[in-house]
């Protein structure tokens, strides 16, 4: 198990000598899984990060996503980027030209670039489908790669890419290579939690692995809620609920009291001064 949290420079040093497991998380209870499963990097909401998360987890390398689109200058990601490791981030995913991630690097912030499959620009490689399985697309994202790096990228997500193409690739570049669906030529294995856990009710991506159906169990607990709620209901409606066991009491003579007052007519006013159990 991990004693504590990897910087960049430990994470390039491991580079060709084991393989990295990575996973994209969105809450804290799957942080929290991630740290105790001694996962090694997690790809995170910025907005999941903040001292909760570091305190469940304490040593998984945390990689917040910038969202192609909701940044437009550079500036405007370093301003983001640097929000994200102020509250934890170790380092940043940045799907931007690599003006944006040379102007970052500049700046000493860690960059994650990607590769082949992109979804926010998915329109110029034929929509969600591989990458470089053609000698030509293979070697654009080779091209994209060096440009990564020459920009001072440190790592790139490669997704949905031939594995001899991405094992290639990764062995010719220093940047870690974090493989979606890319093979175990590259560096790290990522997957998303959902898939993982088969929380996912849309398509599952054939580079997924399963290993619970925590969709079905949602179902369970979703009959089971619905049930609690109309047995409430039908509690209220026949008079069972509330029973004495719910109810604040009240001494007897403080109750008689009270009720004679209401039945004299008297002001409020005249009860004030005399005690009442709560």
């Amino acid at each position: 198990m991990k004693s504590h949290r990897p910087t960049v420079a430990d994470l390039l040093s491991m580079k060709g000598k084991r393989q990295l497991t990575m996973l994209r998380v969105e809450t804290l209870d799957e942080a929290e899984a991630a740290e105790a499963a001694g996962i090694d990097l997690v790809s995170v909401p910025p907005a999941l990060l903040g001292p909760e998360f570091r305190e469940v987890a304490p040593t998984c390398f945390a990689f917040p996503g910038l969202e192609y689109g909701d940044y437009v200058t550079a500036e405007d990601y370093m301003r983001a980027a640097f929000k994200a490791l102020k509250a934890g981030g170790d380092a940043v995913y940045c799907a931007a030209g690599v003006s944006t991630v040379r102007r970052m690097r500049e700046e000493g912030i860690p960059v994650c670039g990607h590769v082949g499959l992109i979804p926010s620009k998915a329109t110029w490689t034929g929509g969600f489908r591989a990458v470089g399985k053609t000698a030509a697309s293979a070697l654009e994202i080779w091209r994209q790669v060096k440009a990564l790096e020459e920009a001072g990228a440190f790592a790139a997500e490669i997704e949905v890419v031939p594995g001899g193409v991405a094992g290639a690739i990764s062995a010719r570049t220093s940047m870690l290579m974090l493989s979606m669906g890319a093979g175990s030529g590259c560096d790290a294995q990522y997957l998303f939690a959902a898939d993982v856990l088969g929380s996912n009710r849309g398509h599952v991506p054939r580079h997924a692995k399963t290993y619970r159906n925590f969709a079905a169990e949602y179902d369970r607990l979703q009959r089971e809620r619905i049930a609690a709620f109309s047995e409430f209901a039908e509690d209220v409606r026949s008079g069972r609920y509330p029973q004495e066991g719910h109810l604040v009491g009240i001494d007897g003579a403080e109750l008689r009291a009270f009720l004679a007052e209401l039945e004299r007519g008297q002001s409020p006013d005249g009860l004030r001064g005399r005690g009442c159990l709560v």
